[in-house]
């Protein structure tokens, strides 16, 4: 009974805060500053989100079938090995990941989509990997007891079972991705680091801040809504939240 007392108060405290913070802003006229890059802020966004949409999408298509594929028993002997693989890549600082993009390329959407790409493989490998390895035994020897096939057993027992996981890597891949979009601007590829590095070059704090706050209210989108997709689409028995 605490918990939830406790969330409902960091909730209300967040508002509280939120309310106090928008009307300074607003008494220092900074609202109204910002507003004047709102035709920049809209545009920017909607690249901002194709970006995300794109190499997000890309990453998942390449990557949920690859944590399958290193959770079969018959690759288990290379699994850890491709593992450290990912984690050597993700050890690259992502705009230097970007600057190869580019070197190999050349400058647009094209390289930023890579770099962006291979950014965010290894969270959603890693937990698609875990996530199939740690259904419970009883479950796959309940199945295999019943006649299913390995791809029965793969695709109506262990998935449904890993899909909580699954999607928390999901979650975290897009929010480093929605993170890391605005050094896509570095190399021609658009987004909301338009006006965040312009504002930085031109000393303009206001500038700077109409693409940082956008941005991280787009993360914070991004991550409910893949959290109301994972409450609808996860079942009941293995959703905590529910």
């Amino acid at each position: 009974m605490l918990r939830p007392a406790l969330k409902r108060a960091s909730y209300i405290l967040a508002l509280i805060l939120m309310f106090l913070i928008g009307a300074e802003l607003q008494s220092n006229g900074f609202i109204e500053e910002m507003l004047g890059y709102q035709e920049d802020v809209v545009y920017l966004t909607g690249q901002h989100i194709e970006l995300v949409a794109i190499s997000g999408g890309i990453a998942i298509l390449i990557a949920i079938p690859l944590g399958v594929l290193l959770s079969r028993p018959g690759l288990a002997h290379i699994a850890e090995t491709a593992m450290q693989g990912l984690n050597i890549g993700t050890t690259i600082p992502t705009l230097a990941i970007l600057a190869l993009s580019m070197s190999l390329l050349g400058i647009g959407t094209l390289p930023a989509v890579f770099g962006l790409c291979v950014a965010s493989l290894l969270p959603i490998v890693r937990n698609t990997y875990t996530g199939l390895l740690e259904v419970p035994a009883h479950l796959r020897e309940a199945a295999a007891g019943i006649g299913m096939t390995a791809r029965q057993m793969l695709l109506q027992v262990e998935i449904p079972n890993a899909l909580f996981v699954m999607f928390a890597g999901i979650r975290t891949a897009l929010a480093i991705n929605v993170g890391t979009v605005p050094l896509a601007f570095l190399i021609g590829g658009g987004g909301l680091g338009e006006l965040i590095f312009t504002g930085i070059d031109l000393d303009e704090p206001v500038m700077m801040l109409a693409g940082a706050i956008p941005t991280a209210l787009l993360a914070i989108v991004v991550d409910l809504l893949i959290a109301m997709l994972a409450f609808l689409i996860v079942p009941k028995g293995v959703n905590p939240l529910r």
